[in-house]
């Protein structure tokens, strides 16, 4: 027991080092094109440089920082087009686990639970005073049934790969829901979404497999779709919680 305590409490600080910093990275409080050293992030978070090693490597292994020759490293920024790449691997991901829920089949309590979570996301939805503050909620619904579809699969290697996808800046099914500038124009997009949601479940009970894959694909180009909207319309991006971190096309090349 004593012997796998410090290797516990380093892995503890090592999640909470990279937390912070990701929270960070996303809220604007490290900047892109500057340089931050493991010295430098130590005395900023009161934590020992050997968590922060580790998860500065965690950070740059989901893309959010660059290793920089001179020593150091650096907070990346996205082109529209590398986050669109990697939401369409989610929706690969997401799709070919519920083919395969479709057609392996999986434990009916399972399905029932990821049913669930999607009736209470409608329920919230069909509120008359439904809300963009609303939105927390839906977020937190919306990873449990992403991350159901995911976890009842029962695949270390899908499981593994989800979370790396997720893990990418933009990537996750919620993070561009909450662009909208209207209670009412959010609504309508969730909605959609969410039509989405009981569409799979349907197609994962009657064993359609390709039909639950193609679903869950179209269902991730709803992020796309918000991700396009955001990038042509004036003032839409900056609702966008980590809006500096995406690169506009003509900045790349400037």
């Amino acid at each position: 027991m004593n012997s796998r305590e410090p290797l516990r409490t380093g892995t503890t600080q090592t999640v909470r080092a990279a937390m912070t910093l990701r929270d960070m990275i996303i809220g604007g409080r490290l900047e892109p094109d500057q340089r931050y050293t493991e010295t430098q992030l130590a005395e900023m978070l009161s934590m020992s440089r050997t968590p922060i090693r580790a998860a500065l490597q965690r950070l740059t292994d989901e893309g959010l920082l660059s290793p920089i020759a001179a020593g150091g490293y650096m907070v990346r920024q996205f082109l529209p087009s590398e986050i669109s790449e990697a939401i369409e691997l989610r929706g690969m991901i997401e799709g070919f686990c519920v083919r395969l829920l479709a057609e392996r089949g999986t434990a009916a309590d399972a399905i029932d639970r990821i049913a669930g979570i999607s009736d209470r996301i409608a329920a919230l939805l069909a509120k008359e005073d439904f809300a963009r503050t609303n939105l927390p909620i839906y977020e937190r619904l919306n990873a449990e049934f992403h991350q159901g579809l995911v976890n009842a699969t029962e695949s270390s290697l899908l499981i593994q790969e989800a979370a790396r996808a997720n893990g990418r800046p933009f990537a996750s099914a919620s993070a561009l829901v909450g662009m909208y500038e209207s209670d009412r124009a959010a609504r309508q997009h969730l909605l959609i979404g969410q039509d989405h949601h009981r569409i799979v479940v349907e197609a994962i009970r009657q064993r359609q497999g390709a039909r639950a894959e193609a679903i869950m694909r179209e269902h991730a180009r709803l992020s796309q779709h918000n991700l396009s909207r955001a990038m042509a319309t004036s003032g839409t991006l900056d609702q966008i919680r980590g809006a500096a971190l995406i690169r506009q096309p003509d900045e790349a090349t400037g």
